[in-house]
This record gives structure tokens, C-alpha cells and sequence, in this order.
């Protein structure tokens, strides 16, 4: 089975199957969360959900596996052996583990497709070693629970933007995941009404490199999809641009006033990729 990674991955609480198609028919791929959205004394009921919707007995449509991923609780946990439990009686194999913290804890998940959650100081530390393990397919980062495992109060500042440590985390795991041709995820935008600034934020997202952005409502999933796909100028930009890079043979050359060179035409290729995606 081959995962879709689109752009938009959508949050969704495991203990509320009645929301788990709209969430798959609003983002590129739904996240069944069995860990922050459950609380303790549900969690047990939440991956019966999960069992319920499965096959002709089940309570509704199935979800595309393809396009499933179910968050785990830590590894090292009760509440983890017992997702591990659920998830044997289901056909998803992408999962993403919260607070990862070390290669030696993605040896449980060695028949699932990992996207690893580094949302804690060791989990960012060791962010190049899980990026490096064979059965991650991506890096995610965490913003909230970094901070409070660093013992803050905030990952950002009165103006909405991320304090230095929080973007350094940012950084430290897109550079990890890409390190080791590994997918990136950016976190989650907390405030769900400002959808302006989400739209900045996930466009900073977009010309840094990640491939995707997670999202906690349907909202937000299709101003992260507008955000990844290329404007009609854009991709006539590319075009041109790489027509001229056909034309001008190897090495650098001047093309509108600008010196145009390698990493310029990887940018280029890139923002076609991203529109052959959204055609």
C-alpha cells in the first residue's frame, strides 16, 4: 500500500467515528487520534471505534487505509501496547507516534509506515537518528509540548509568532527529515478563527520545504491546500524559467535581470511537482 502524503492532514478525535468521513472528505488524509483529543477514561472506547467501523458490520463507510493515519500514545506506555493491539484487526500501517524520542523506540512500529512526532527536547535532539530509521516515512514537529517539556508556558510571542526555541525545533526536524529524503510535516496553528494568519504561516511552510501541514479543523484544511498549490503566474514563471534554462545550455545564466542557477531551477521544478499534485 502506498500512503498519499498530501498537504493537508487532518486531526481527528478516535472517540468521535460520526466525524471521521467528513475529516477524510475535507483533507488530503484524516489523523484518528488515540492520543491528546481522547481523554484517559476514553481511550479504550476510542479504538473500539476505530474496530466498528470496519468491514460489513461496521457503523459507516470504511476509511481509505491509503489515507489513514491513527496517532498512537508514547511508546513505553500501556495505552501504546494496547493501540498496538487495535491496530492488528485493522488494514492501517501509517501511524504517527507521539512524542518520539529515540530510534530504538520505532523497533515496535517495524511493520508500520512511522511519521515520527518530535515534540519534546529529546525527541528534537535525536531528530536525525529517527529521520534515519528505515521504517520512517516523516518527521513531524510539536510546538505546545516542547514548551512544556522544556518547562515554558508559550511556544509564541503577543504578535503570534514563535518564540527563537520553537523555531529552532521547526528547523531541526525539517532539516533532519530532509537530511535522510524523508517527508516533513509542520505542526498544527492553534488559533482556528485566524485564518489569515494560518494562510502565513503555511506559506512560510511551503517556501521552507515542508511537504505537509497538519491541521485541528476542517477550516484550515483547505487554506493549507491553497497555500501548496502554485498560482497560475507561478507556474507559468517556472515554465518560462525552465525554458530558457533548456535554451541556455549548463552553467549560469541572466534570465529577467537575475542570475539563474542550479538551486534557482530545482525551486522551479519544485513548484511544478507541487502543481502537477493540485491539478
Amino acid at each position: 500500500m502506498t500512503f498519499v502524503m498530501g498537504p493537508a492532514l487532518l486531526f481527528c478525535p478516535a472517540d468521535r467515528p460520526e466525524r471521521y468521513q467528513k475529516a477524510a472528505e475535507r483533507a488530503d488524509a484524516v489523523i484518528l487520534d488515540l492520543e491528546d483529543a481522547v481523554a484517559p477514561a476514553d481511550k479504550q472506547r476510542a479504538r473500539g471505534a476505530i474496530l466498528a467501523q470496519l468491514g460489513a458490520a461496521g457503523d459507516g463507510p470504511e476509511l481509505d487505509p491509503s489515507r489513514t493515519i491513527v496517532r498512537l500514545n508514547p511508546a513505553g506506555t500501556e495505552e501504546f501496547e494496547k493501540d498496538l493491539h487495535c491496530l492488528a484487526h485493522t488494514p492501517y500501517r501509517t501511524v504517527m507516534l507521539a512524542k518520539a524520542e529515540s530510534a530504538g523506540q520505532l523497533e515496535a512500529l517495524k511493520d508500520f509506515h512511522v511519521i515520527a512526532l518530535c515534540e519534546t527536547a529529546a525527541g528534537i535532539l535525536n531528530a536525525p537518528a529517527i529521520a534515519a530509521a528505515p521504517n520512517v516515512v516523516a518527521l513531524m514537529w510539536g510546538a505546545e509540548d516542547l514548551l512544556a517539556s522544556l518547562g515554558g508556558t508559550s511556544s509564541r510571542k503577543s504578535d503570534g509568532g514563535y518564540r527563537a526555541v520553537a523555531m529552532h525545533a521547526r528547523s531541526a526536524v525539517l532539516v533532519a527529515a530532509r537530511a535522510f529524503g524523508k517527508e516533513a510535516v509542520d505542526a498544527v496553528y492553534v488559533n482556528i478563527p485566524d485564518l489569515d494568519g494560518l494562510a502565513v504561516e503555511a506559506a512560510d511552510a511551503v517556501a521552507s520545504g515542508f511537504g505537509s501541514k497538519a491541521c485541528i479543523h476542517p477550516t484550515q484544511a483547505n487554506v493549507v491546500r491553497g497555500a501548496y498549490a502554485p498560482s497560475e503566474v507561478d507556474v507559468t514563471a517556472a515554465q518560462e524559467l525552465l525554458r530558457a534554462a533548456a535554451a541556455a545550455g549548463s552553467g549560469v545564466f541572466q534570465f529577467n535581470g537575475k542570475m539563474i542557477d542550479g538551486p534557482i531551477l530545482k525551486h522551479a521544478e519544485a513548484t511544478l511537482r507541487r502543481a502537477g499534485t493540485h491539478a
